[in-house]
């Protein structure tokens, strides 16, 4: 006969293991910078390298090659778009993660400052999104008014979230699980990485504006590169932190509401 099957038969329509989940959300944007670059180098060197300084440069910045030429933007585009919703989930899954653990008395603080880091998160995603679909040929102001609050927020969250696994995995004689040291060594290195790049960065970016030496543009697109990558870097160390635990899924709401009951 037909009909549809018993809940109980079919509890789950989808699921992702967070290993892969996370191979797709790190992969994306990384393919996405790659070709990018590459395509830029091989097709448009002479306009992508091109600054109001003229001077020689022999690389492209990301500004320059995500949004002033095609196929490339269309590229990073889609690519940003489609790993989009999946940091955005892991955004807000973070703070069950940080508050599944008790602190004393201070806990309500501390559930609160793992709340303003998932919300700082989210403003990354989106600032990382609307700066992707707005470029900087497009309205150059805007691109770089959500630039600064991508890199502001970003290295905030790296920042609050070292503190939330010192103060909440190894704070009060806890002692952390190699898992949790392996991630919080990698996070502190991967973020003290990215500020000092980052800062250095800003150096270059100044001396060009200033003084419009021959090649120091480049110098600072190639910083721009590795602190993309490092960024990209610390949200994979999301594998140490709940990828082996944690399965993505979409399930029938009546067995959700029946698993509660019990």
């Amino acid at each position: 006969m037909g009909g549809h099957k018993p809940i109980q038969d079919r509890p789950v329509h989808f699921a992702i293991t967070v290993p892969t989940m996370i191979k797709i959300t790190c992969s994306l944007p990384l393919i996405a910078t790659l070709f990018c670059v590459v395509w830029s180098l091989m097709f448009d060197f002479d306009a992508s390298t091109r600054t109001h300084c003229k001077v020689h440069n022999w690389l492209p910045t990301i500004s320059a090659v995500i949004g002033g030429f095609t196929p490339q933007r269309y590229v990073w585009r889609i690519c940003i778009a489609l790993h989009a919703p999946q940091r955005l989930m892991v955004a807000i899954g973070y703070y069950s993660y940080h508050t599944s653990v008790h602190v004393g008395m201070r806990n309500e603080l501390y559930k609160a400052v793992a709340a303003v880091n998932s919300l700082l998160h989210l403003i990354e995603v989106l600032s990382l999104v609307f700066l992707s679909m707005i470029s900087s040929s497009e309205n150059g102001k805007m691109h770089e008014f959500l630039f600064i609050s991508f890199m502001v927020t970003a290295l905030t969250y790296m920042l609050l979230t070292i503190i939330l696994m010192r103060w909440g995995r190894c704070g009060h004689g806890r002692i952390p699980s190699l898992q949790e040291a392996t991630s919080l060594r990698y996070k502190t290195i991967l973020f003290l990485f990215n500020l000092s790049v980052f800062a250095v960065a800003v150096y270059f970016f100044y001396r060009h504006n200033a003084y419009c030496e021959p090649g120091v543009y480049s110098l600072f697109a190639a910083l721009e590169y590795l602190v993309v990558v490092s960024n990209i870097m610390f949200h994979g160390t999301l594998y140490w932190d709940i990828g082996r635990d944690f399965v993505l899924g979409m399930a029938h709401k009546e067995l959700l509401t029946k698993q509660r009951a019990e």
